[in-house]
Order: structure tokens, then C-alpha cells, then sequence
């Protein structure tokens, strides 16, 4: 009896191992499979379904116009992608931006020529990002934190230069409208270039192979001789020179600079770099990633456009799909676990 007992209980023990064999498997598989892949398939998707639904959205026009909207948006998320694999944030990009165009009006304006007024907008901008390095790296602060109160500050300060007033200008449009050639402008190809940079530095670089190990483990990093906190720091001043630079793009895209630019550019940034499959905890992420989820945003944004959606519930799309985009985050790192 006991021989029959053995013999009856022990195939069920098969089944659970054979189970277990094939999730490895399915799993190893899928660990082969970059983690933007997904971004492929939704970007198509979204694609298909605005043609579907707008005759105007499939055309090359418009997909150029969706490369204008995302340059601004790539630009920071260049930046952001770098800090946020290294385990940090600057959530002040937007409120930079608008202190860079308002700088950069008034002192145009003011007579001080394009060339000063360029180069005031991109010392803003480093200003900006060293200020946030500084308190992070040397005075300690959370960067969340810090970069939360450099957001207030540095939109109230572009507030009080412009007095709460749009200032425009003229003679400024080699940047943001002019169009070199395919008809496609400047701040498009600037885009461009700036990704292709980003990609070398993270992937061929010492310095990006440090933002990797500071974000997977900062003790580590820091015992196997890498200077943290200078990576760290001049992640922010990148950050601040991507903002410079794009205050300069929106300013000459849009002929005036302003305290109400560029609001929400960070949560838009942040949204991409983590839809594109770099994790909050630091230690992953991609430039090719980042792109991706910049397009997707882009899509969804014109495409919500061409379909007359009421711009409030535009907002409450944008908002959602940056908690979704945490959310896949948390159950990336909850599967990475297991």
C-alpha cells in the first residue's frame, strides 16, 4: 500500500515543476525582448486609430507637426533620462524654460541684441541646473524636493521679469520657424542631434556607464572610485543647458517670452522617459526608450487635437497616462523581484 501511495502521489509533483520550467523559459524569452518593443506596437496602434479617425491626421504635414511638438519635449527628456538613471529628478525644467524666454524677450527688447540675448537665455539655463546640482550634491536636499521649489521660484521669477505680461518681439525665427530643408525646421534637426549626443554619452562613455552604476547602486559606485556626486552634479547642469537651449527654441517658435511657457513640459518629460522603460529606482533606461515614449505622447496629443477634444480632457489624458506610466514602473520592478 505504501508503494502504491508513493507511486500515486508523486506525479502531481510533476506537473507544478513542469510549470515552473515553462515560465522560466517564457520569461528568459521576454528578458531578450527590449523593453521599448511594447512601444513599437502601441505607437502603431495609436497611429492606425487617429487615421482611422481624422482624414487630416495621416499626412506628411502633420507628421511634421508632430516632430515640432515632440523636439520640445525630446530636448528635456534627454536630460531627464540621464538623471533619472542615476536615481534622480529635476522637476523644474518647465518653470526654467519660461524664465529663459522671459529673460531673453526683455533683454532682446531691451536692445541688447541676439547674440547677448542668446547666450543670457543659456546662462539661465546652467544657472539653473547648477543651482539644483549644488543642493543636491553639496547641501544635501532631496532633488524632488529641491527641484519642486526651484519650479516655484523660477516660474515666480519669470512672472516678475515680465511683469505678467507676454513680451514679444521680432527677428527671431531662425530657430523655432525657419526651415532648412525637407521642410522641416531647425528645432527639429537640433532634436536630432542633441538625441543622437545623448545616446554616444550613455552608451559609449565613461560618464554614462557611471550614471548607470550610481542609479543601480550608489554605494558601489561611490567604493569603486566613481565621483558621485560630480556625475550627479553635472547631470544638472546638462539639465540646465537642455533648458537654456529650449528656452531659446520656444522663444523664437513662438515670438514672445512669457511666464505661462512651457507648463507641464516636466511631467510630460517624465512620462516619456518612463514610458520608454527607465524605472524611478534608477539603474535603467534608454534613449531609444525615452524617444519612443515621446512620440507616443506626441501622437496622442495631436491626434486628441484633430479630434476637437475639449483641451480639460486632453489634461486628464496627459495626467493619466503618467500614472500609468508609473504603474508599469512599479510592476516592472515588482516582476524584476519575483
Amino acid at each position: 500500500m505504501s508503494e502504491q501511495e508513493v507511486n500515486v502521489a508523486a506525479p502531481p509533483a510533476v506537473v507544478p515543476e513542469a510549470t515552473a520550467i515553462r515560465s522560466n523559459r517564457v520569461r528568459r524569452i521576454l528578458a531578450r525582448v527590449p523593453e521599448w518593443a511594447v512601444l513599437v506596437v502601441v505607437l502603431g496602434a495609436l497611429i492606425a486609430f487617429f487615421s482611422a479617425r481624422s482624414p487630416y491626421f495621416f499626412n506628411g504635414d502633420n507628421f511634421i507637426n508632430i516632430l515640432i511638438a515632440s523636439a520640445v519635449v525630446g530636448i528635456i527628456a534627454c536630460p531627464t533620462t540621464m538623471l533619472l538613471v542615476a536615481g534622480q529628478f529635476d522637476l523644474s525644467v518647465g518653470a526654467g524654460v519660461a524664465l529663459v524666454t522671459a529673460m531673453f524677450a526683455t533683454s532682446l527688447v531691451g536692445g541688447d541684441g541676439t547674440f547677448v540675448s542668446c547666450l543670457i537665455g543659456l546662462s539661465v539655463g546652467i544657472g539653473l541646473g547648477a543651482l539644483n546640482g549644488f543642493l543636491v550634491t553639496v547641501i544635501g536636499v532631496n532633488a524632488l524636493i529641491t527641484t519642486i521649489g526651484t519650479l516655484g521660484a523660477m516660474r515666480a521669477f519669470a512672472y516678475i521679469r515680465t511683469d505678467g505680461q507676454a513680451i514679444g518681439f521680432n527677428g527671431f525665427t531662425t530657430l523655432g520657424i525657419d526651415r532648412p530643408f525637407l521642410n522641416i525646421p531647425w528645432m527639429v534637426w537640433i532634436f536630432v542631434c542633441i538625441v543622437l549626443i545623448t545616446a554616444f554619452v550613455m552608451k559609449q562613455t565613461t560618464y554614462g556607464r557611471a550614471l548607470y552604476a550610481i542609479g543601480a547602486n550608489p554605494t558601489a559606485a561611490r567604493l569603486a572610485g566613481i565621483r558621485t556626486r560630480y556625475v550627479i552634479f553635472l547631470g544638472f547642469v546638462i539639465s540646465g543647458l537642455a533648458v537654456g537651449l529650449t528656452g531659446l527654441l520656444v522663444a523664437s517658435q513662438t515670438g514672445q517670452g512669457s511666464g505661462n511657457a512651457a507648463i507641464g513640459l516636466e511631467f510630460q518629460a517624465v512620462t516619456a522617459v518612463i514610458l520608454g522603460g527607465a524605472s524611478l529606482a534608477g539603474g535603467r533606461g534608454s534613449i531609444i526608450g525615452t524617444i519612443l515614449g515621446v512620440l507616443v505622447i506626441g501622437v496622442i496629443n495631436n491626434g486628441l487635437v484633430l479630434l476637437n477634444v475639449v483641451s480639460f480632457w486632453q489634461d486628464v489624458v496627459r495626467n493619466l497616462l503618467l500614472i500609468a506610466a508609473v504603474a508599469i514602473d512599479q510592476l516592472r520592478l515588482r516582476i524584476a523581484r519575483e
